[in-house]
């Protein structure tokens, strides 16, 4: 369990290469001046940026394996855990959903401070982007369980790993799901909250009729 903001940096640290380290510093900077013009994150978090928005993010690959080359991160809002990602692993792909025009301007400023070329931003709700086949989706506050299942499903295949932090409601947000999708999900504990769990799984989900 990570306690503190020295514990999440090393955290970190030990999954990234340096050149990553100081792309993280620099977009610790950037959110800080953003959030003074609009409400990304909660303005105390700050104290704990570290460990409440970058661990908390990159602990995600943890869970995906070594074999996964193209994400979708569903509602990216100020950048986590979408643009973290592809600061700590630049060998692969990451689609960006964010629909809010705000917020899309900020991921689009922050990809080109950072020269991340390994994003792609969609600027418009979930539903308007193309399908492709995603290797591994994810989500931080996107939508209920259910209702992100449904909008996602065009997306997986039969090998797509799903990686869905979900808070304190992970288990029941799964115990809720049908018998046969829930079959394809546990829950892990997440490293920055001992109260918060992260919805895992493999499979195709097969769209609602």
């Amino acid at each position: 369990m990570i306690e503190s903001e020295a514990e999440a940096r090393a955290f970190v640290a030990a999954r990234c290469d340096d050149r990553a380290m100081r792309k993280f510093e620099r977009l610790i900077v950037l959110l800080r001046e953003e959030n003074m013009r609009q409400n990304l994150v909660a303005a105390r978090s700050f104290d704990e940026v570290w460990l409440r928005h970058i661990a908390d993010s990159v602990q995600l690959l943890d869970h995906a394996g070594s074999e996964r080359s193209v994400w979708l991160d569903l509602g990216t809002g100020a950048g986590f855990p979408g643009i973290a990602l592809a600061i700590a692993r630049p060998d692969q792909h990451f689609h960006l959903v964010e629909s809010r025009k705000r917020r899309v301007e900020w991921l689009a400023s922050v990809k080109a401070d950072l020269k991340l070329e390994n994003c792609t931003i969609h600027g418009a709700r979930l539903e308007h982007v193309e399908s492709f086949d995603a290797d591994c989706i994810t989500a931080r506050a996107f939508a209920p369980l259910p209702r992100l299942l449904d909008l996602s499903a065009r997306f997986s295949t039969k090998e797509t790993r799903w990686i869905l932090p979900k808070g304190r409601s992970a288990a029941q947000e799964v115990g809720a799901l049908p018998k046969k999708r829930r079959a394809l999900f546990h829950v892990e504990h997440s490293q920055t909250d001992a109260q918060a769990g992260i919805i895992t799984g493999s499979g195709r989900i097969e769209a609602k009729p």
